[in-house]
């Protein structure tokens, strides 16, 4: 008799998201790239919105930049279809729904062998849809409004170098490399003059602040064991995620770096071989680019009070 093996809800969305995502790389295009490259009707790109304004985070991030890039949306706003319809809209017929994610984590009792009940937490997945708002008939007018005209390209320069300054981290300059030294804990850079503008060295920056923030002082972030002789393609993914964040939060458009093309095929072997590797990865971007704006406070206070 043959056994019928069934694949579970999580299981299926982890399965599908990853399939994106590698479909892509193995055409050479990086997804977390694609929103800089799209005609923009006012030239911003921002994250992802929801119906009240709230940014989306980490992989739905990607999830529906992707989708924005594939249908041609200018709109950040997305909505479920209950939502629409409670403001006395209608999703058009026909159309199809974008797949967010939502993870959190349950806890249970469970009993042992011997009579002993101990909690265990349970992380869950769960894919929803939603609609961008172009999908949409009938919204308050605000919801179609154009996005806002971004700030002029000097002061958003300067919003990024007062950024970037506000992390409190030691970056160098000289030489003709970007990297970061874990042993010393310094961000070193080729000088300013050697980039082609001032965004690609801001988005480079951006790039190599994520790889600062795994320090044991930080965020202490272990890659070895899960990841073996992958950890350190792995943490580039999460570098050039956390990058793209930090870019869309900065208003700073980034370039794709030539050096990072040849991590391409280190990706899809990592991203083939684990379906949740994604996830993960957009997940510890997330956390490095929330732990950089978080300083962003820390500087402002002790500023304030100097």
């Amino acid at each position: 008799m043959s056994k019928t093996t069934t694949t579970s809800p999580r299981e299926d969305i982890y399965s599908r998201v990853t399939a994106r995502i590698v479909a892509d790389l193995e055409q050479g295009t990086r997804p977390w790239l694609k929103p800089w490259s799209v005609e923009h009707t006012a030239g911003r790109i921002t994250r992802p919105l929801r119906a009240n304004g709230t940014p989306y985070r980490g992989m739905n991030v990607l999830l529906l930049w992707g989708e924005a890039v594939d249908r041609g949306y200018v709109a950040p706003i997305w909505m479920t279809y209950k939502q629409a319809q409670e403001t006395g809209a209608q999703v058009r017929k026909g159309e199809r729904g974008a797949t967010v994610v939502y993870a959190n984590r349950f806890t249970t009792t469970e009993t042992d062998e011997h009579g002993h009940e101990a909690e265990r937490e349970i992380p869950f997945l769960k894919a929803y849809a939603v609609f961008n708002v172009e999908q949409i008939d009938g919204l308050p007018a605000h919801f179609y409004a154009q996005p806002t005209t971004p700030l002029p390209y000097t002061a958003r320069i300067e919003a990024a170098d007062r950024f970037f300054t506000a992390t409190g981290a030691d970056i160098r300059h000289g030489g003709n490399r970007a990297f970061y030294s874990p042993a010393l804990d310094f961000v070193q850079l080729p000088p300013f003059e050697a980039f082609t503008d001032a965004e690609s060295y801001s988005a480079t920056l951006a790039h190599e602040l994520t790889h600062w923030t795994s320090h044991p002082s930080r965020l202490a972030r272990e890659l070895g064991k899960r990841h073996g002789d992958h950890a350190y393609a792995f943490e580039e993914l999460i570098a050039e995620l956390g990058a793209a964040f930090l870019c869309a939060d900065l208003g700073i458009t980034p370039e794709p770096r030539d050096d990072h093309a040849a991590y391409l095929a280190h990706w899809l072997q990592v991203l083939k071989q684990d379906k949740r590797a994604i996830f993960s990865a957009a997940a510890h971007a997330q956390r490095a680019a929330d732990h950089l704006h978080q300083l962003q406070q820390v500087h402002h206070e002790v500023t304030a009070t100097a």
